[in-house]
């Protein structure tokens, strides 16, 4: 029987000494060389049960952190964040949001912008209004008196002299009102500005209705029984008012009442007016002589109207009495 050839020899292994140097090494080192060449013969064991035969120093129990805590291990020393990169890249974050944020809000802001534009104008032109209108630029220079037709306008605007210089927002009415308190003709007044320098007093003057006798003779009153001047004896120009009681009666009240409603063509040609009952007022003509019978002050534009018609087709010169008492039915004699 032939023996087999021996094996050949690993190229890792290192060279068999010669067969002199084995025969003199101790027999514990000669098991131990067998046992480190059984090592690098034999492959490693790996559990079936284990992901890896390798452990890691990074090894946990989730794969998200492994995986982080390997790429911070392979990471170069060289690029280690550092406290100014983050605020960097915060800032950097910090302005895209912005542009964004502008990006989108444009219109909006556009049209704040707009309104406050429009805001502000309005204040400045209120303001710049207000500046010149209580400046001297708009200061009285010039005052115009209208309406006055027994008043003396000389006299009145003297008496408003004082308004002179004053700008025209600030014109007190009190003032012009206690200026114009010593002219009796003056029923009612109102003022206008015409800028820069005009100021425009529109004075409506008292009616007179008549005079009326008194202890310091005759006065001229209005419908009201303002007394507006006192003569020793009537003048032409109004009617004699007989009334017992004066101007504080209600029979002088519906005197008033009627000579107001009187038109302009028969007003003049009243010389006499009586009453002594609101219902009993009468008058008469001066230059025929006849007589009104008007009783009430009622229905008295109805009456004027009714009595205007009759004297166009019955002069007073062919009647003796007009009676409107009842203006449905009018009575000539």
């Amino acid at each position: 029987m032939r023996r087999p050839p021996p094996l050949p020899q690993s190229p890792t292994q290192p060279d068999a000494a010669p067969s002199s140097e084995r025969s003199r090494r101790p027999a514990a080192a000669t098991a131990d060389e067998a046992a480190d060449v059984d090592a690098q013969l034999t492959a490693p064991i790996i559990p079936l049960d284990a992901p890896s035969a390798v452990s890691s120093p990074f090894a946990t129990s989730d794969p998200t952190t492994d995986a982080v805590g390997a790429a911070e291990h392979r990471r170069d020393p060289d690029e280690t964040i550092r406290a100014r990169d983050v605020w960097t890249a915060a800032r950097a974050r910090r302005k895209a949001l912005r542009a964004e944020v502008r990006r989108f809000t444009g219109r909006q802001r556009r049209r704040r912008a707009i309104w406050l534009g429009v805001a502000a104008s309005f204040l400045v032109l209120v303001a710049v209004t207000f500046g010149a209108a209580y400046s001297p630029l708009f200061a009285v220079e010039e005052i115009t008196i209208v309406g006055a037709s027994s008043l003396d306008t000389a006299a009145v605007e003297a008496a408003l002299g004082d308004q002179v210089g004053v700008p025209l927002a600030l014109v007190d009415d009190g003032d012009v009102k206690a200026a114009l308190v010593g002219f009796p003709l003056v029923e009612s007044y109102t003022l206008e500005a015409r800028p820069p320098h005009e100021l425009v007093v529109r004075i409506v003057e008292r009616t007179p209705i008549g005079y009326i006798e008194t202890r310091a003779g005759f006065t001229l009153v209005d419908a009201a029984g303002v007394g507006l001047t006192t003569v020793p004896a009537p003048g032409s120009d109004a009617p004699v008012l007989t009334i017992p009681g004066g101007v504080d009666t209600p029979a002088f009240e519906a005197a008033g009442r009627v000579m107001r409603s009187l038109p302009d063509t028969i007003r003049p040609q009243v010389t006499a007016v009586s009453a002594t009952t609101p219902d009993d007022v009468r008058l008469t003509l001066g230059g025929a002589n006849a007589t009104i019978v008007w009783g009430s002050a009622d229905d008295s534009a109805q009456k004027a109207l009714v009595l205007e018609r009759v004297m166009i087709a019955r002069p007073p010169d062919s009647v003796s009495v007009y009676d409107v008492s009842s203006p449905e039915a009018v009575v000539v004699n």
